[in-house]
């Protein structure tokens, strides 16, 4: 995607191979800057303190950190202590363990002068093949848009699709193009008139930091609202659609997303609108069925509900929200029944929110 007319990525591999740049994505929108990562101990603290967030994303950063633990050290034994060490970074996506697992199990069965550059090249086959995935979620996802836009009444007919999101499913959570945020770019590009409400998504403010950067640098038109507006829009007709990611599925098609989205799902299950899912296979968790009783919700630091981020001037700064002494509970996700779901968007179609649904498309 692009930034000031530069082709971005949101991690690559740096000159010689042996270690990883990435977008740090706590610096936005306001500066814009990169790190390197040369250790799995990095690459570890890049997840945890989301310099670099958004479950495909995260699952690549992890493979690329057990490169980096096996350029160190390729004993079986560091193997598993890297492979453990990045796992417990973010316990919701299952992206992350899925990526590990992959990279694992393609390097254990090799001699340790062999890992390193196995892993490198497995890291890089991940990266890759959720571009192609993310893409293709952009390519299904645009008949949907182009569909609900056909079928809007004649005095309709022209203006601007409004879809509404929720957190950041763009770019900046994938290597390149999104899961959510996918179809609005292919729609941009092939000149179907598009509008996004932009959910700020308190408490890290996802939407408003990222998702507007990522919108803005793209040139699609936005708007931010406060998370609590999206079912007022909705009664008065000014949503055409909700689109959002998801960090897990279950088979059933429970979704697991950013803390705020069952309540974006029952607003427009209230007001027929429909609420679409965007997501990789890698996000698919074929052993739970029920989201809601088997999904683990990370509780995130208090710190991020009782203080918030943003600019004075030219400076970034963070200040308290709350009274001294105020309690804060952060649960960072919260998950949506498959009911809620018109359906599920993936690189290979689009199925209905069931078991049933999920494998006509991956038998």
């Amino acid at each position: 995607m692009n930034i000031d007319g530069k082709a971005w990525r949101t991690v690559w591999l740096e000159p010689g191979g042996r270690s990883i740049g990435v977008i740090d994505q706590t610096r936005l929108p306001h500066q814009f800057e990169t790190r390197s990562l040369s250790t799995v101990e990095q690459a570890a603290e890049a997840i945890a303190t989301m310099v670099v967030r958004g479950a495909p994303l995260i699952g690549v950063t992890g493979a690329y950190g057990l490169m980096l633990a096996l350029q160190a050290d390729p004993s079986d034994g560091a193997l598993a202590v890297a492979f453990e060490q990045l796992n417990a970074t973010r316990p919701t996506a299952i992206n992350l363990r899925w990526a590990l697992e992959r990279v694992r199990d393609r390097v254990a069965p090799l001699p340790e002068t062999e890992r390193a550059a196995v892993a490198r090249e497995e890291a890089a086959a991940i990266a890759e093949e959720d571009v192609a995935m993310c893409e293709a979620i952009g390519a299904h996802g645009l008949k949907i848009l182009q569909g609900l836009a056909l079928a809007r009444p004649a005095e309709r007919q022209g203006q601007p699709l409004n879809v509404l999101t929720h957190c950041n499913a763009g770019w900046l959570a994938t290597v390149d193009w999104g899961t959510a945020l996918a179809p609005i770019y292919k729609a941009h590009r092939a000149g179907l008139a598009v509008h996004v409400w932009v959910d700020e998504t308190r408490p890290r403010n996802q939407g408003a930091s990222l998702t507007a950067f990522e919108l803005g640098k793209e040139g699609v038109p936005h708007t931010v609202i406060v998370d609590n507006a999206g079912g007022h829009l909705m009664q008065h007709g000014q949503v055409d659609v909700v689109i959002v990611g998801t960090d897990r599925t279950t088979r059933r098609g429970d979704v697991c997303n950013k803390i705020g989205t069952y309540l974006k799902a029952l607003a427009a299950h209230d007001n027929g609108v429909p609420f679409y899912v965007a997501l990789p296979a890698s996000t698919i968790d074929w052993t739970l069925a029920d989201g809601v009783a088997e999904i683990p919700i990370e509780a995130r630091s208090a710190a991020e509900v009782t203080s918030i981020q943003g600019r004075v001037a030219a400076e970034a700064v963070t200040v308290q929200l709350t009274p001294d002494g105020s309690a804060g509970f952060n649960p960072a996700f919260d998950v949506t029944p498959a009911r809620l779901v018109t359906g599920l968007i993936t690189e290979r179609g689009v199925a209905p929110a069931s078991e049933a649904g999920l494998r006509t498309l991956y038998a």
